[in-house]
């Protein structure tokens, strides 16, 4: 049942977050209630800012079941209970109860039912599930991104490119039509994997207030002839009647190889695509095109000519403070005590943001795995941060020393300037 001071209390932490005292206040009625999955979320929040906070640590060992509460609960006297019930013949031997365990020893089924409900599901589906999606189910999922550029760390290059080529034209019609400017055109984002380009997409359909549309190979290819052109024209028909919309297309070296090292049947695939960006059926005001890839060498040239995709932005692996602020959202609902995020940050880089990502899980593990030896629950410490980054190296340096040969030697148009720019930096060997 809901309990109306609490819910008070919750009101008021929502409004204040930044309230310590207020927050442990909430968190000592919630183990009171016997709430304690609702309690170790907001124990974890003051000892995130305060690791050495004593009343936050004996809350979370509370709300947890390693620490005693100062109150027996009730249901702790059952047992005593159990001697006056009526005897019975012979059944009752299998009605004692076990030899009572350890002091030491942890519960983990009972812990596992206590956190179900406090990290929130990684997805969520929409909808009915179809098996055979991408063979019969033509049907576009057009979302309304609530993410916008400010959610995104670093990468100030990027965002002023995108100002320059879609957001500053569609804030100022009067000075869009003065210098004519359309509202269609082609943006391609190229670097190593795991560096946000579809976040970052995302984030410019927030940005717009547009609707955006994403697709991979698998939405367009079929093995019927003609099948695949059409499911491509059916996008771009989904996309015009949604404008103002991002149509976001990932991996488009796998959709828009190029011709030459193609079979007949993928090549028409390229060629409606090509005739879909021009917009020759149909007009493509509103539609902004970016296109995702890990090899724009392998994109077709002509889908890189003026009026498709003609302008190119390299997505780098995140800066130090970038860095710090993915390491702090992957660990904001974990136990953490004393990271030093800036000195962890300092020790990865080159690091995507996948692989600071993974570098948390690693570092979540090594204290798990503590933990269940134990039998005590240990937060997340910066010696787990720094031999997790000793454990995970970074996953873009197999991309780099491929994009060092193509900058060196297929740079013949300027193209990967901004490239060979940053590859003198980091001295690629």
């Amino acid at each position: 049942m809901s309990d109306p001071l609490i819910d008070s209390l919750t009101a008021a932490v929502q409004a204040r977050p930044d309230d310590l005292p207020l927050r442990l206040h909430l968190a000592e009625l919630l183990v009171a209630a016997g709430r304690g999955a609702e309690a170790i979320g907001h124990a974890a929040q003051v000892l995130a800012r305060e690791p050495g906070n004593a009343t936050a640590q004996q809350l979370m060992g509370r709300a947890l079941g390693t620490t005693p509460a100062a109150t027996p609960a009730p249901p702790a006297e059952k047992p005593a209970e159990q001697p006056v019930a009526p005897p019975s013949a012979e059944p009752q031997p299998s009605a004692e109860p076990p030899a009572a365990p350890s002091p030491a020893a942890v519960d983990w089924s009972a812990m596992e039912q206590q956190f179900g409900d406090v990290v929130p599901p990684r997805f969520t589906h929409t909808g009915e599930p179809d098996p055979v999606r991408g063979h019969q189910d033509r049907v576009f999922d057009v979302e309304s991104s609530t993410i916008t550029l400010a959610d995104v760390g670093g990468m100030a290059d990027v965002k002023k490119r995108l100002e320059v080529s879609f957001l500053g034209p569609l804030r100022n019609p009067k000075l869009r039509s003065l210098f004519g400017k359309s509202l269609r055109g082609g943006l391609l984002l190229y670097g190593p994997p795991g560096c946000g380009k579809t976040f970052l997409a995302r984030a410019v359909a927030g940005e717009m207030g547009a609707a955006f549309i994403s697709l991979s190979i698998t939405d367009v290819l079929n093995m019927w002839v003609g099948s695949s052109e059409k499911n491509l024209h059916d996008l771009f028909e989904s996309a015009r009647g949604h404008a103002p919309c991002v149509l976001f297309l990932d991996e488009i070296d796998a959709l828009g190889h190029k011709r030459s090292q193609l079979q007949s049947s993928m090549r028409t695939v390229v060629n409606q695509l090509l005739t879909e960006l021009d917009g020759v059926e149909g007009g493509n005001d509103g539609v902004f095109v970016l296109a995702a890839t890990n090899a724009p060498w392998d994109v077709d040239s002509a889908l890189r000519r003026p009026g498709r995709l003609d302008r190119t932005v390299l997505v780098l692996p995140p800066d130090r403070p970038a860095r710090a602020a993915i390491l702090e959202f992957h660990l904001r609902d974990r136990p953490v005590a004393g990271v030093d995020l800036d000195q962890v940050a300092a020790a990865t880089e080159h690091y995507s943001g996948a692989d600071l990502a993974h570098l948390c899980e690693t570092a979540a593990e090594y204290a798990m795995r503590d933990s269940i030896a134990s039998g005590e629950i240990r937060m997340i410490g910066q010696a787990d941060m720094m031999a997790a980054a000793r454990e995970v190296r970074p996953s873009t340096d197999a991309w780099f020393a491929t994009a060092r040969n193509v900058a060196m030697f297929a740079n013949e148009s300027g193209e990967y300037d901004d490239l060979a720019t940053y590859l003198k930096k980091r001295k690629v060997r």
